[in-house]
């Protein structure tokens, strides 16, 4: 019998600090055009196998040498914990948990066949076991915009997220103070309209004076 291969997980992406996280539309009050900004992310790579008990939810990962491995979270190396597991792309599939700090990306590789070639099987929500908290409301970071976060406006039509204490290189302009599950709910004075997805998919953001 062969011994089991460990189950690891490379990183593919670098967590981009200065994105905001999620893939999010949005559009100004008024005749203004519509904002986009785009999502950060982490990605994977499974190796071993197909193994859908790889980073189930409630299991660690812990980092080294640009890879992420699955380890006990009792391990002084576990680094952060799975919060939800999900199959298939992220793009359609369940949003991730308010409080995720980053998104691994996993790809199934069968004994055999390259990276390439693989097809993706799912991704894991991560939540640091320690400080810091991207993606925290207000923090500028992680793979979400939630209530209580800030942003600001990158270009014409497209609005990223930052630190809402002016920590960051940019700083805020507007503050998400609700989420509500279409345009008119939101409070008549919203400055600004942003996709964040889930179930309630439209952040209704206020100009920050």
């Amino acid at each position: 019998m062969r011994p089991r291969a460990p189950r690891t997980a490379l990183l593919a992406l670098v967590l981009a600090a200065a994105c905001t996280a999620g893939a999010l539309t949005g559009c100004r009050t008024g005749r203004q055009p519509a904002a986009t900004a785009g999502a950060a992310a982490a990605g994977a790579h499974a190796r071993g196998g197909r193994d859908p008990a790889f980073l189930a939810r409630g299991e660690c990962a812990g980092r080294a040498a640009g890879s992420f491995t699955e380890v006990s979270c009792r391990r002084p190396d576990a680094v952060a914990r799975v919060l939800a597991r999900y199959n298939g792309p992220r793009s359609g599939g369940p949003r991730c948990p308010d409080e995720t700090d980053f998104v691994l990306h996993i790809n199934a590789l069968d004994q055999g066949t390259s990276e390439e070639s693989s097809a993706p099987e799912g991704y894991a929500c991560m939540r640091n076991l320690q400080p810091p908290h991207p993606g925290d409301p207000g923090m500028g970071g992680g793979p979400l915009t939630v209530t209580g976060d800030c942003l600001y406006t990158q270009r014409d039509g497209v609005v990223k997220e930052t630190a809402c204490d002016g920590s960051a290189a940019r700083a805020p302009e507007y503050r998400v103070t609700t989420e509500v599950g279409a345009r008119r709910e939101c409070p008549p004075s919203t400055d600004l309209y942003v996709q964040v997805g889930g179930g309630a998919p439209v952040g209704c953001a206020r100009r920050l004076s």
